[in-house]
């Protein structure tokens, strides 16, 4: 991936989406302990017909599922997910700054708005869903689109929703797992409590997968917080249009030498967000090179650009790092630059 140095300052310096607004404001209406924080265990709200009240924030806190397994993946699509990786995954709906489409019903934070005849879901993205109460069911032949259509009812206490229509651009999951345009998707919501919802999901598309297949989500309510929205067009002057070559063998040629004297001074913890998820990178030195482990996976080599810029060749997108020194050349943060911007992860003392 060869990308402009220009661009990098550029992006390093860019405010991102994620800067706090209303930090002193408490969501009103919710069940608080004695501290005044929110009462996650508190029971579960009811609407005024007695159905359970999904209407909240609510932000992923733990995914399990198959949605990786090979073994039930068709091989024409693993054959485009390898594609994908090698080419940094630049074709991806997230990153052309395109909806996402069924992916985030896994993953990202939503905000949840109920009513009797429709349940809205809003993303962080701009894009929505409607899910429509009223008894309709999905058309058999739907013009395809990103969101796809979804019509949902009550099972008990558990709303059951059933999609269909997205359209063949989205992916399933940021890897690059493709389907068909006969993908369909149930959803299993139980709120189990008031800060605490399970959602089950199964994926069924025989032109992709050899069985359906499932994803279990934990899903939490985030309160005294706000979604703000993730433009990522606006804050890359083009995107992926800079981000070129084989993931495998690029970069490489362009390391230039860093003193380790200097990468030393790199080494430790660093947290914050990327768009709404919390990342904690760890940056170790190892016989004379960096090293990064985000969020506890594996340890990626980093290969410097300059004496403050490096690019992680074996990283998901190959997403260059830039730290930020004080006057003693001590790191005090990095940005991470992803199409959406360059997300500031500041150093745990």
């Amino acid at each position: 991936m060869k990308l402009r140095l220009a661009m990098l300052v550029l992006l390093s310096t860019s405010v991102t989406a994620v800067e706090a607004q209303w930090l002193d404001v408490k969501t009103p209406g919710i069940p608080r302990t004695a501290d005044g924080n929110a009462d996650l265990t508190a029971p579960a709200p009811r609407t005024a017909d007695g159905r359970p009240e999904l209407t909240g924030l609510w932000r992923p806190a733990g995914t399990t599922g198959d949605l990786r397994d090979a073994t039930k993946i068709q091989a024409w699509a693993r054959t485009a997910m390898a594609e994908h990786e090698r080419d940094y995954y630049r074709n991806g709906p997230h990153m052309l700054c395109l909806p996402s489409g069924p992916s985030f019903i896994a993953g990202g934070m939503r905000r949840m708005v109920q009513s009797p005849t429709m349940i809205a879901v809003l993303n962080s993205d701009l894009s929505y869903r409607q899910i429509f109460m009223d008894g309709r069911e999905l058309e058999a032949d739907p013009l395809p689109i990103w969101m796809g259509y979804s019509v949902g009812r009550w099972d008990g206490d558990t709303l059951v929703v059933e999609s269909n229509g997205f359209n063949e651009r989205t992916w399933l999951h940021q890897e690059g797992l493709v389907h068909t345009d006969k993908l369909r998707i149930t959803e299993r919501y139980r709120r189990l409590d008031f800060g605490h919802m399970q959602l089950d999901i199964t994926f069924d598309d025989p032109g992709t997968f050899n069985v359906p297949l499932q994803a279990s989500v934990k899903l939490e309510y985030a309160a005294d917080d706000v979604i703000l929205e993730s433009v990522c067009n606006e804050a890359t002057e083009g995107g992926v249009k800079h981000w070129v070559g084989d993931k495998a063998t690029d970069n490489r040629p362009t390391a230039v030498d860093v003193p380790a004297s200097v990468l030393e001074k790199y080494v430790g913890r660093y947290e914050g967000y990327w768009l709404d998820n919390w990342i904690t990178a760890i940056f170790t030195l190892e016989d004379g090179a960096l090293f990064l482990q985000r969020n506890n996976r594996e340890k990626s080599a980093l290969l410097p650009q300059s004496e403050t810029t490096f690019v992680c060749p074996s990283c998901q997108w190959g997403q260059p790092y830039v730290f930020s020194r004080d006057s003693d050349g001590m790191a005090t943060e990095v940005r991470e630059v992803q199409v959406s911007g360059a997300w500031v992860f500041k150093r745990v003392p």
